[in-house]
């Protein structure tokens, strides 16, 4: 059974990462999200399949500025420990460091572009475009912006 890690920031993107759930069953499954006091009772209904990295935003951009350092060598680390063979991703921030480490080790990148972009790239979006085996927009509009990606439609 494939290993797949499941991963996003928290909020909306987490939201439409768990709109995948009815995959959890066909696969060795982890989540990977950060941890903030409204999803911290993922663990409640997933168990010890749901791993944390740090919160933190670009608006605080001095906090951001440590968070996210620490949350690359933690993505690392769990990635190790894990060992996926494919990530699945819906964004953002927290999502690349995994996906350029996956892309290192050779492994399986699907990238879910968010649903909340019907007409402009993300960042993340614009930066693991490149390195996905499967880059999904969820608008045809994005296709313009994305020649590469597969249009895959809403996940909700």
């Amino acid at each position: 059974m494939k290993k797949v890690m499941f991963i996003s920031s928290t909020g909306g993107h987490l939201n439409e990462l768990l709109q995948l759930s009815p995959l959890f069953k066909k696969y060795q499954y982890t989540i990977v999200t950060e941890k903030t006091d409204s999803n911290v009772s993922l663990r409640n209904q997933y168990g010890n399949k749901v791993f944390y990295l740090a919160y933190a935003t670009k608006h605080n951009m001095l906090k951001y500025m440590f968070v996210f350092p620490f949350n690359c060598l933690r993505s690392l680390y769990l990635y190790l420990k894990i060992r996926p063979d494919v990530i699945i991703s819906t964004g953002s921030h927290t999502a690349v460091p995994m996906c350029y480490i996956a892309h290192f080790f050779k492994k399986k990148i699907i990238y879910i572009e968010t649903f909340a972009n019907i007409y402009t790239k993300t960042v993340a979006g614009k930066i693991v475009y490149p390195i996905a085996d499967h880059f999904i927009v969820q608008w045809e509009s994005m296709l313009e912006l994305y020649p590469d990606a597969e249009y895959g439609g809403w996940i909700f």
